[in-house]
Parts: C-alpha cells; sequence; structure tokens
C-alpha cells in the first residue's frame, strides 16, 4: 500500500486481521465518509494465518475495500496473525499509530468473539490507548489517549449491545468492501479450501444479522456496538426537547 505520513484523523477503526473492520461496522464507516468524516484502518496483522489467500492477495484486498468506503488511510500493525496478545511489545506496535492519527473516536473489535484474536485484540486496542496517554513511553509522537472507544462483533453478539446504528442507506457499500476481499469471503471464482466464512450460509448470515439489528431500531439495516464507558446523552431518544 501507499505509505502516507499520518494525519489526525476523527475515527480511527482497529481490525486483529484486513477484513474485521469490514464485517463489523463497514456500514458505520461509509456512512461516516459520507458525510466527510474522516477515518483511518489499521490492520494489526497481515492476515497470513488464513486458510485462503496470500499476504499479498490480502494487501491489495484490503486496499480495494478501503477505497470503496473512503477512508482516509489504511495501515497495518504488522504483528503476528495468530498470536496477538494484550502485552507490551504489541502495545508499542499500535500507541504510534494512536498517537499519529489522534483520533476522538477509537473502534476495535469486541471481547469473547469466536476467533482468539479478535478477544485479544479488544483488550490490546484498550491498554494501547491508556498507554498511549503517558509521556513516559517515547515513541516520536506527542502523547495521546483517544477519549473514546467503541466495540464490535465481526462475528457474533454475546449481548445486547449498547446502541445500534442505522446504516440502512450503506449496506450496499458495506457488502461491496466484503466482495473485494475476494479470497476471504464467499467467491465460487476463487480456487481454495472451504472455510467457514466462506460459505454461502456465511454470506447470507451478513445481511441476515444486519436485518435483525436493522429491526431492533426500526431501521432496514443496522450495526451493533458496545461501550466499555457510559455515553452521555442531552436526553434519552424519543425524549428531546421539542424544536
Amino acid at each position: 500500500m501507499t505509505e502516507k505520513t499520518p494525519e489526525p484523523i476523527e475515527v480511527l477503526a482497529v481490525g486483529a486481521h484486513p477484513d474485521d473492520v469490514e464485517l463489523g461496522v463497514g456500514g458505520l464507516v461509509h456512512k461516516l465518509t459520507s458525510q466527510g468524516r474522516t477515518v483511518a484502518i489499521v490492520d494489526l496483522t497481515r492476515g497470513e494465518m488464513s486458510s485462503r489467500g496470500t499476504v499479498e492477495e490480502r494487501e491489495g484486498e484490503a486496499e480495494a475495500a478501503a477505497q470503496v468506503l473512503g477512508v482516509a488511510q489504511r495501515r497495518n500493525a504488522g504483528l503476528p496473525d495468530g498470536a496477538i496478545a494484550d502485552e507490551t511489545g504489541q502495545q508499542r506496535a499500535l500507541i504510534p499509530w494512536i498517537r499519529a492519527f489522534r483520533p476522538r473516536v477509537l473502534l476495535a473489535p469486541m471481547s469473547n468473539d469466536r476467533h482468539p484474536d479478535h478477544h485479544a485484540a479488544h483488550y490490546l486496542v484498550r491498554s494501547a490507548n491508556y498507554f498511549a496517554g503517558l509521556t513516559s513511553i517515547e515513541t516520536g509522537h506527542e502523547p495521546y489517549r483517544a477519549p473514546r472507544i467503541y466495540s464490535y462483533a465481526p462475528y457474533m453478539d454475546e449481548r445486547m449491545p449498547e446502541f445500534v446504528v442505522d446504516v440502512s442507506g450503506h449496506f450496499d457499500a458495506k457488502t461491496e468492501a466484503l466482495r473485494a476481499h475476494a479470497s476471504q469471503f464467499h467467491n465460487p471464482e476463487y480456487d481454495g479450501p472451504p472455510t467457514y466464512i466462506a460459505s454461502a450460509e456465511f454470506w447470507q448470515s451478513i445481511r441476515t444479522r444486519a436485518v435483525y439489528w436493522g429491526s431492533r431500531i426500526g431501521a432496514e439495516y443496522g450495526e451493533p456496538l458496545f461501550a466499555q464507558t457510559p455515553v452521555a446523552i442531552a436526553f434519552p431518544p424519543g425524549l428531546e426537547p421539542n424544536s
């Protein structure tokens, strides 16, 4: 991918693998960029443990998906696929990106996901964000800590989310970005071994899940998000003062 000097952005979406952000919050990312909001993606690994697709294929797919979603930049932290851990070395690999991008919001995988890397990435992002604010850690960037972290579940929702985002006008962009990962998801033209996420059933479940969460909020499609801290609101939805 083209190397660029990071610039401050509003939202930094972190994925354990090169397709996690698209799977979990692809609709939200496209919704934000369509409104002129700046979003960047950092993939923690290159997906080298995947049963399908080479590292080079996946790099090209990630770049194509980023263009579909309209993100400002997509970078890779180069951590070991299948061995993500909330430990000092891996935290230090992520901290420079948090400090360089200085996002207002971090999006990270939710814990207790079926993939161990997603579970570990949840805690790694939280720890790295905390330590990114400490002056005693030197990375060549000013210390910075994102004030908010929201989590997404690439595969499963183990608990009720704190809120659901209406992505009705952006679900097609989400699926287009996922199709860019041609080696990973259902694609009869790709010659690779069968996997869970490459099955037709899993591809259909992406829409089914979005329809389900959309139905919970009276929308066509929705994406759930989780919060680790209270979310401040002036009034509960439905109780806003009359304009």
